[in-house]
C-alpha cells in the first residue's frame, strides 16, 4: 500500500481536535462528551433523505494533509435516489461523523456502495487501485490507551506530535480492494491500531450498488484479539488513484442496528 494511502487510512476516522490534557488518543474526549445512540436502528447517513447539492450535516470534512485538493463530496441523484459523490483529486480529504454507538447492542453495521466504472479514455480500476483502497468506510473505537503496551502508547504520541488531530484508541476500517481477497484482515505498518478489512474485491461489481452487512463485535474480536469499546466516530474516505488520477465513489445510506 501507497505511503500516502497508509497515512490516510491511519487519520481517516479523525476528526476532532487534540483531547485536553496528556490522553494520547482523542477517542477519550468523544466518549465524556457524546450520548450513546438508542433505538433499534441508529441512522448514521441517510443521504437518501437530502436533495442534490444539499450540505450533508451533521457530517464535516476532514484534511488529512493541508496543502492537498480535497475530495469533493456532494448529494448527487443516482438511479432515482440521492447519495453521496465523491472524487478524490491530488491526496484527497475524508468526511467524518461523531457519534456514540454501543456495538454490543447495535453490532450490525450496514451500508452500500458503488464504485463507477471508468470513463472512457480513463486508467482503469486495475491501474488506479491496484494496491489502495478504492473506498474506505473507517470505525474509530474508545478505550483505555494506557492499557496498550510500551511501543503502541509510543506511537500514539508519535501520532499525536506529528499529526494535526492523532489517532483514536483503535480504528477498524472496511475496505473495497481490487486484488485483497474479501475477508482478509490487514495491519497498518505504521501503528498496530488501524487494522483494514476487505469487505470487497475486484472490479466486477463496478457500476452497480453493492450491499454490506457486518457484525462490528466480531470483526473487531477477529481483527484485534479484544471486545471492542463504544464506536464514536464514523468516517468515509476517497482519494485519487495510485497512479494520481481522480478516483470517484458513491455512498449511500449507513446504519447500526440490534441483531435480530
Amino acid at each position: 500500500m501507497r505511503s500516502s494511502a497508509v497515512l490516510l487510512c491511519l487519520l481517516l476516522a479523525a476528526g476532532c481536535a487534540s483531547t485536553p490534557g496528556d490522553s494520547l488518543v482523542w477517542s477519550d474526549s468523544l466518549a465524556r462528551t457524546l450520548e450513546r445512540e438508542s433505538g433499534e436502528v441508529v441512522e448514521v447517513a441517510r443521504f437518501s433523505r437530502l436533495r442534490p447539492g444539499a450540505p450533508v450535516d451533521p457530517w464535516q470534512p476532514f484534511l488529512v494533509v493541508r496543502g492537498n485538493t480535497p475530495t469533493d463530496y456532494r448529494v448527487v441523484e443516482v438511479d432515482g435516489t440521492p447519495a453521496l459523490g465523491a472524487e478524490g483529486r491530488e491526496g484527497g480529504s475524508g468526511l467524518w461523523n461523531k457519534i456514540r454507538v454501543d456495538p454490543q447492542r447495535s453490532p450490525i453495521l450496514e451500508w452500500r456502495w458503488r464504485v463507477p466504472r471508468p470513463d472512457p479514455g480513463s486508467p482503469p480500476l486495475s491501474v488506479t487501485s491496484r494496491a489502495s483502497p478504492m473506498a474506505r468506510l473507517s470505525l474509530a473505537f474508545h478505550g483505555d490507551a494506557g492499557a496498550l503496551d510500551f511501543e503502541d502508547r509510543a506511537k500514539l504520541r508519535l501520532a499525536k506530535a506529528l499529526t494535526v488531530h492523532g489517532l483514536p484508541y483503535a480504528s477498524l476500517l472496511y475496505v473495497w480492494m481490487m486484488r485483497e481477497p474479501v475477508d482478509s484482515v490487514l495491519h497498518s505498518p505504521h501503528t498496530d491500531r488501524v487494522r483494514l478489512i476487505v469487505v470487497e474485491s475486484g472490479a466486477q461489481r463496478a457500476g452497480e450498488w453493492v450491499t454490506i452487512r457486518r457484525n462490528v463485535v466480531e470483526d473487531f474480536r477477529r481483527a484485534y484479539g479484544e471486545e471492542p469499546g463504544d464506536i464514536v466516530s464514523v468516517g468515509l474516505m476517497t482519494d485519487h488513484g495510485d497512479d494520481g488520477s481522480p478516483r470517484r465513489m458513491i455512498y449511500g445510506d449507513i446504519t447500526f442496528r440490534e441483531e435480530k
